[in-house]
């Protein structure tokens, strides 16, 4: 943790508390330096966990950016460090903190990046090709020509990308396990057919 960072926007908090809940006005991003933080969202009447943060990663980001209303409730799994900035804050961070800047960058523009066809999808209520849709993309990011992705950080990064249950996404992949296009195993999910499924990412109805 860099020091100086932490003494100007650091905070310690509790386990359990709420840092915002989903519909909330955005006002502040935070960057976890220990502990955990849980995502969860209301879906169909029931709260359902999105996703564990933990050290490095960020949350509440899109209301720094496009300063639109909270989508996830967050709320700390534990005793958590983290910093936190609101618009102007954040401003100043990423002039003096390129890394970080970078790291936020990456991730607002593969979500633009997928945006267009996951309306798609979404129009047509295709969930299984949302699912199939990001997991190409999850393959394709990865460089050096590696065909595995640890299962259980891509879980997480799935439901809070779609703001799905774990336990949905946990569904299609094994449909796709049995069709033999992708294999799990000890926490690596390892592509086999990336052609078929690009298939089902374009096409599945």
């Amino acid at each position: 943790m860099e020091q100086k960072l932490f003494e100007k926007y650091g905070m310690t908090v509790d386990e359990g508390k709420v840092f915002f809940k989903e519909g909330d006005e955005g006002q502040h991003m935070f960057i976890i330096q220990e502990g955990n933080v849980r995502i969860t969202k209301n879906i169909d009447g029931r709260e359902h966990t999105l996703a564990v943060l933990s050290k490095g990663d960020f949350f509440g980001e899109m209301a720094i950016v496009t300063q639109t209303v909270r989508t996830a409730t967050a709320t700390a799994a534990s005793t958590v460090q983290l910093l936190q900035f609101d618009r102007e804050g954040f401003h100043s961070m990423i002039e003096k903190n390129a890394r970080i800047a970078l790291n936020v960058i990456d991730k607002l523009c593969r979500r633009l990046q997928q945006a267009n066809m996951q309306i798609q999808h979404l129009v047509r209520r295709n969930e299984r090709g949302l699912v199939a849709l990001n997991l190409h993309y999850a393959f394709t990011e990865k460089s050096g020509g590696q065909s595995c992705l640890e299962y259980s950080k891509l879980l997480r990064e799935l439901a809070l990308n779609m703001e799905f249950p774990q336990e949905k996404i946990q569904k299609y992949i094994a449909e796709l396990r049995e069709k033999q296009i992708v294999k799990l195993e000890n926490d690596k999910l390892e592509l086999l057919d990336a052609g078929r499924l690009g298939d089902i990412a374009e096409t599945a109805g």
